[in-house]
């Protein structure tokens, strides 16, 4: 169970990495309602976010750390499977992942570890 905050900023994430690169597909937004379901996040709040999320100024696109090292690789699980929802992962996309993992403290070999095992998984699905 993630706390709040864990649970905001997951959402957030998200929402951040799908405005990356400049469009929200549907499989996108599939991806964040199923999260915001999951943490129990209201219909309103997350299809009025979705709705305004391309020119919401109020979502800063900083990356953020989460209170442990597990939850933030769920996440980057999560992110890449947004970021590639649309059939490809973007540089800005990437960098923000990236970033995301050096303030995480997930070192470069972790990060490409869950990159390669999500492409595995995803190739095999």
């Amino acid at each position: 169970m993630l706390s709040i905050l864990d649970s905001s900023n997951y959402l957030k994430g998200l929402l951040i990495l799908a405005r990356k690169d400049n469009r929200l597909v549907d499989n996108e937004r599939e991806i964040i309602r199923s999260v915001a379901r999951e943490f129990g996040f209201s219909r309103d709040f997350y299809e009025d976010t979705l709705k305004t999320l391309m020119s919401n100024k109020y979502i800063k696109d900083d990356p953020f750390k989460f209170s442990s090292k597990d939850v933030a690789e769920k996440f980057l699980v999560d992110g890449f499977k947004l970021a590639l929802s649309d059939g490809n992962i973007t540089t800005p996309e990437y960098t923000w992942l990236k970033n995301f993992a050096y303030i995480n403290e997930i070192d470069n070999p972790r990060f490409h570890n869950i990159l390669s095992s999500f492409l595995s998984e995803h190739k095999a699905s």
